[in-house]
């Protein structure tokens, strides 16, 4: 096991800036997967630690020595390809054994550490079988058993479960975070599928346009976005762009919403609802009035499309399990949500915090008089120079939910 350190990596291709000074600590046994949309620079930041892309700038240090220097045979790193990379004239055992013959490893030895590959990636029974008389989940077991045989201070994976479809995906996922734990290796891994990256992470690295969004645990980066593309990549979320008025009122699409928080500040932004922490409640009891437009069964939740004004629809999201019922189409509801389902953000993507009950603007934002005043996030929110008021609307009370057979419940699904 070994730390893997990346210092201000960069990579530009003429003019265009690839990555952007990427700058993460990978501790002893962590795996952290860099997750974002294609074009966002992870597979290249993957390729410049493995030595297949030259940096343009910055380090990569394992144990706090520089590897840059060297070619990718000797950085001492296994790394499973998205297309496997298999041999197709080799058997299994042969296409494990191929690294360690490279590094000149006694037959004896060689044997042995093939021996326990196959046992471990429970691939024993597949061992004299050419790459095409496997599975796609048989195939990459074989290329992550080759990248494990030699032993690598680092373990990088390369997109390794796009080829295959969504059920053994799941399943050879779990496989290779339980073979990462058994064998305590550093790894770093390459996805843009977020339920994926979810599933088998340490941490999560959300990369857009070469830079890093936010590096935290799952829960951080669901609970706590920093900026509106991470609320919007990180599961699922209403993005609502709009304006927050004076009044506490979030303008959008001719809807106003009458939000759960009170923020000290107005101006243009933009809001984050988790569809699944949202509840549909009786016309006038919510925060904000509408017309369920679609309903749908999807087994394990309820989803409802609803208009809001005329141009903004939200996506509400309720287990079946908890009581409640399909609203039909053309349906008069309400939205009710708790403080804990709304992010807003202002118009440079910054997290705004709600004031804290009984609390003004002046107290929170003022010089040194309030207990938030100097905290780092409402500073944010204090330079962007938004239009203020002295105190917010009253918000109506949360209200009660649908009675049953009327409608659903408040009941809210967590991921």
């Amino acid at each position: 096991m070994s730390r893997l350190t990346l210092d201000g990596l960069g990579k530009r291709y003429g003019t265009a800036v690839a990555v952007d000074g990427v700058s993460l600590d990978i501790a002893q046994g962590e795996l952290v997967v860099l997750l974002g949309p294609s074009g966002c620079g992870k597979t290249t930041t993957l390729r410049m630690i493995a030595g297949f892309v030259e940096a343009s700038a910055g380090d990569v240090r394992l144990d706090g020595q520089s590897v840059l220097g060297l070619p990718p045979h000797r950085r001492d790193m296994g790394l499973v390809f998205q297309s496997y990379a298999l041999f197709p004239h080799l058997t299994v055992a042969r296409n494990i054994a191929f690294g360690l013959e490279m590094r000149g490893m006694a037959r004896p030895a060689c044997d042995a550490r093939v021996a326990e590959m196959l046992r471990l990636t429970r691939l024993g029974a597949l061992a004299d079988r050419l790459p095409r008389q496997l599975s796609g989940g048989q195939q990459q077991r074989v290329a992550l058993a080759r990248a494990l045989a030699i032993q690598p201070r680092v373990l990088l994976l390369d997109e390794p479960l796009s080829n295959l479809d969504a059920a053994l995906r799941a399943e050879v996922g779990r496989e290779i975070r339980l073979l990462q734990r058994e064998s305590g290796l550093t790894t770093v891994m390459v996805t843009h599928d977020q339920d994926e990256a979810m599933a088998m992470a340490d941490r999560l690295v959300v990369m857009r346009d070469g830079r890093v969004q936010q590096a935290g645990t799952q829960e951080d980066l669901y609970e706590r976005p920093a900026t509106p593309f991470v609320a919007g990549f990180i599961g699922r979320s209403n993005m609502v762009p709009g304006v927050l008025g004076a009044d506490g009122g979030f303008s959008s699409g001719g809807a106003v919403l009458h939000l759960a928080g009170r923020y000290g500040a107005a101006g243009p932004g933009t809001l984050a609802l988790r569809p699944e922490r949202l509840s549909l409640a009786p016309p006038g009891s919510g925060y904000v009035d509408g017309v369920v437009e679609l309903a749908t069964y999807l087994g394990a939740v309820r989803e409802h499309l609803v208009r809001l004004g005329h141009d903004l629809r939200v996506v509400v999201r309720d287990p079946t399990a908890a009581p409640g019922r399909l609203h039909p189409p053309g349906e008069p509801v309400a939205l009710s949500w708790d403080l804990s389902a709304e992010r807003l953000f202002n118009a440079q993507d910054a997290p705004l915090l709600p004031l804290p009950p009984g609390s003004n603007r002046e107290t929170v934002y003022g010089r040194g008089e309030g207990a938030l005043a100097g905290h780092p996030r409402l500073a944010i929110a204090e330079s962007l120079h938004f239009a203020t008021s002295n105190a917010s609307a009253e918000r109506p009370p949360h209200p009660d939910p649908l009675p049953e057979g009327e409608g659903a419940d408040r009941s809210t699904h967590h991921d």
